[in-house]
């Protein structure tokens, strides 16, 4: 009996859009509290404390930063394994086939930018969002992406994995050189005994991973003082964990395991309590004046237009000057279709929004509405242009 009831959820969690799904659901919801009379409650919870350790020591966060600094190390963490596989034995490890995806990610990330740049120039304080449309959500894209099921060839899917894994590096990259705070030397020097000592552990194969996590959790808080992003700590973790084995395929190596191992909570758990503490905006007195304003406009145009226009030109010139190929079984329509879906921002904008605008978060607000409504016109688009686009 219960085998045959929870046979449709396991049904669900092995789709490939289900924690795209998941998403999609935690931020509507959370836009629905957002505008209720559970608003106030919403707020308050998030931003009270709570303490964890023993004693006097420990560490006391708001639950938005627990969210978003100590979860989300979690997030970047498996990101940054995923990245690491990739340019080891995955799709990035052969030049030829990781041009593509290279190119159009540089392109991804360049014309957004750029174009908001081109709307929030007058503004210093506006003008530090500039990053916010330059990321692509994997999960929602993806997500969208295996809803259209055989319409999409198997290698633009490979195309848009290793594109979004490389607009993730790229969003590692800015956080920590443009969105970190003033550094704090002797916690730097703490961080790089900790990476040492990693380091040491990785050089020697260590395939348990519970010293790798002492020294991680350490990592963290040093990282965490020291002025540097705390996810950046996660990223140095990761970037240490063996990915060696005795075979080729690496089928037993500590990194897949690990990255196995927390896949599912990261998907089911992480992505979707963060989109639900950060999704949450008020949306009395939106207008199309408000919508207008420099930060809302700026990164509804840069995800809608930049995203799709820097993917496919980049990609296009690249291709055409040889420098890449096209991926197998697909047309120019498809493909193009697949540069809108790159459009969908959601989580890794919402993030860096709230980095970008910490100190100024009367912001915060334009950011969640055009971070939504730019990926919602990418969905929409980029869904109907691969399903109404002619099959090869």
């Amino acid at each position: 009996m219960i085998q045959y009831i929870s046979k449709p959820f396991k049904w669900f969690f092995k789709l490939e859009a289900a924690s795209g799904l998941i998403l999609l659901f935690a931020a509507i919801i959370a836009l629905i509290v957002s505008n209720s009379d559970l608003s106030s409650t919403y707020y308050e919870v998030l931003n009270s404390y709570l303490f964890l350790g023993i004693g006097k020591i420990g560490i006391k966060l708001s639950i938005l930063h627990w969210i978003n600094d100590v979860l989300m190390a979690i997030f970047f963490f498996l990101v940054s394994l995923e990245i690491k596989r990739e340019f080891i034995q995955g799709e990035l490890s052969n030049p030829k086939q990781a041009m593509l995806p290279i190119v159009g990610a540089i392109g991804g990330m360049l014309v957004p930018a750029l174009i908001y740049i081109i709307i929030n120039f007058k503004d210093p304080i506006t003008l530090n969002g500039w990053a916010i449309p330059s990321a692509t959500d994997i999960a929602f894209s993806l997500g969208v992406l295996s809803l259209l099921g055989k319409r999409v060839p198997l290698s633009l899917k490979v195309f848009l994995t290793a594109l979004a894994i490389i607009d993730d590096l790229g969003a590692i990259i800015i956080i920590a050189f443009f969105y970190s705070g003033q550094v704090q030397i002797f916690y730097l020097v703490l961080m790089l005994v900790c990476v040492i000592l990693l380091l040491v552990l990785n050089r020697f194969n260590i395939r348990n991973f519970f010293p790798y996590l002492i020294i991680g959790i350490f990592l963290w808080e040093f990282t965490h003082a020291s002025g540097i992003h705390a996810t950046i700590a996660g990223v140095l973790l990761a970037l240490t964990i063996p990915h060696k084995d005795n075979n080729k395929k690496h089928s037993n190596s500590l990194l897949l395991k690990v990255e196995h191992a927390i896949s599912p909570y990261v998907a089911f758990g992480i992505m979707p309590l963060f989109a639900f503490a950060n999704a949450g905006v008020s949306l009395e007195g939106i207008n199309f004046e408000s919508l207008m304003s420099p930060v809302p406009l700026g990164i509804l145009c840069g995800l809608f237009f930049g995203k799709q226009i820097g993917v496919f030109i980049f990609s296009y010139i690249s291709i055409k000057l040889k420098f890449a190929e096209m991926p197998n079984n697909t047309n120019w329509v498809t493909f193009y279709g697949v540069g809108v879906l790159t459009g969908i921002g959601f989580t890794m904008s919402l993030f860096v929004g709230n980095l970008a605008f910490a100190d100024a978060t009367q912001h915060l607000d334009g950011v969640k509405i055009g971070v939504l409504i730019g990926s919602f016109f990418s969905t929409i688009f980029g869904y109907m242009l691969i399903f109404l686009s002619p099959k090869k």
